[in-house]
């Protein structure tokens, strides 16, 4: 009977071992923890603002030395990125720039890295706290693409048919959890 139960038992061990590995390696794949001290920063400037040092040229003609008003970006709404299952951070901006396009601008944004980031515009209400964290495939959402970086400031194109105003938040969205890492109202300015 001895013998009989050690040879039932290397391959037993041998297919626990299989599946162990297997299930870390998966589990690895699935969470990619590695990814919470990973930081990737990125600094966007607002597209169509342009910084240059004024010159001392004379003013065009016709302008009877009245400054000409500019037709550069207008922030249309703007709100504080609150936490949510990451510690999250900054300001989210819904931008209107001179040609009429619209841009999702996150600055000083500041939370971990995950899996499958995306930044959604939505017409869920921003919830505090655990009652918060999944609220906003609830509703209407536009997927405005993969985050970019977890830390610094960055544009979200919207897509030219939609339309800015039916949307009141914004999420950091983890798609492969379905969770939000942090989310802002948008309060029009």
């Amino acid at each position: 009977m001895v013998r009989v139960r050690k040879v039932l038992t290397r391959p037993l061990v041998v297919a626990v071992l299989v599946v162990a590995v297997g299930g870390v390696g998966f589990g690895l794949y699935w969470f990619q923890p590695w990814k919470l001290w990973q930081d990737t920063t990125v600094d966007e400037a607002l597209p169509g603002v342009v910084t240059s040092v004024p010159s001392a040229a004379a003013p065009p003609e016709g302008s009877r030395g009245r400054p000409s008003p500019a037709a550069g970006p207008r922030t249309l709404a703007s709100g504080e990125l609150i936490s949510h299952e990451h510690q999250t951070s900054g300001t989210a901006k819904l931008v209107r720039l001179a040609d009429g396009s619209h841009v999702l601008r996150l600055e000083n944004l500041a939370t971990s890295s995950g899996p499958d980031l995306r930044v959604w515009l939505t017409d869920a209400p921003v919830k505090q706290g655990l009652a918060g964290w999944r609220v906003f495939d609830d509703g209407r959402y536009v997927s405005l693409g993969a985050l970019k970086g977890n830390k610094g400031s960055q544009n979200y194109a919207l897509p030219r048919d939609v339309d800015p105003a039916g949307y009141s938040s914004v999420s950091i969205w983890c798609d492969r959890f379905d969770v939000s890492f942090g989310a802002a109202e948008l309060a029009r300015a």
